[in-house]
């Protein structure tokens, strides 16, 4: 059977990390390693110019049957230019791309950046100022930045270049499906072409969805950050032809 590369490519704080156990543990599928940090290797153009051969050796040397190669790294989504660069280096490829509630994802990742040190702010002090525009940021520490709490919700925004690179081949799931429903990483096994009868272990794990919904947030702020979402959650509905499952909420 011929190689294939997949890319999980985002969106931070919307269970990659589970998804990517998941996928590890079906016998057709194996994992770029070592996985933390995520190896973000077409965000580098340094590590482009490298080619496939350095990209398969680095990260997957330690691949036997397996014919499905994945990585996992989610600052891909942000990044017009790391589709064009997979394109060039990979050829055809998967792309996965796991959405989530925007506010959930949105206080998620504000947790993170507050417990890695970066965002000193609190919760509805930083979504507020963030309704107002972007906090700048340093691009020497981290790959995307920080405090695009908002912006890194607008899904649909960053899908274009994704599905020009690699049309028909970008497949759009949610957390919520993941979570509440079994059949949902079977139809994923099947769609990528592997053995959909896999039933992983990691299956009935929590993932990083404990914080709720909305926690902390006044119903003034949530109404506000539901109005911005709006816009860009009626176009992802009509992208992927149906209803979100936060659009009630």
């Amino acid at each position: 059977r011929l190689t294939r590369h997949l890319l999980v490519i985002g969106a931070q704080r919307c269970g990659t990390t589970h998804l990517q156990s998941l996928l590890d543990s079906h016998p057709d599928i194996t994992t770029a390693r070592p996985a933390t940090p995520e190896p973000k290797v077409f965000c580098s153009a340094e590590s482009v110019s490298l080619g496939l051969d350095w990209y398969r050796r680095t990260y997957f040397a330690h691949a036997t049957t397996e014919h499905v190669l994945a990585e996992k790294s989610t600052s891909y989504l942000e990044s017009g230019v790391a589709a064009e660069r997979a394109r060039s280096v990979l050829g055809a490829a998967d792309i996965v791309v796991l959405l989530r509630d925007p506010v959930a994802r949105a206080v998620s990742n504000w947790r993170l950046s507050t417990a890695s040190g970066l965002e000193d702010r609190p919760l509805e002090v930083a979504l507020s100022e963030n309704l107002g525009g972007s906090r700048p940021w340093d691009p020497t520490r981290t790959s995307v930045s920080p405090y695009a709490y908002l912006e890194r919700g607008r899904y649909v925004d960053h899908l274009g270049p994704w599905c020009a690179a690699f049309p028909g081949a970008v497949r759009v799931r949610l957390l919520e499906d993941l979570v509440s429903q079994e059949s949902a990483i079977f139809e994923l096994y099947a769609s990528l072409g592997v053995d959909a009868g896999h039933r992983p272990p990691e299956r009935d794990q929590l993932v990083n969805r404990s914080e709720g919904t909305a926690p902390g947030l006044s119903e003034p702020l949530l109404a506000r950050l539901r109005e911005s979402f709006h816009d860009s959650d009626v176009r992802l509905a009509a992208v992927l032809g149906r209803e979100l499952p936060w659009s009630s909420n």
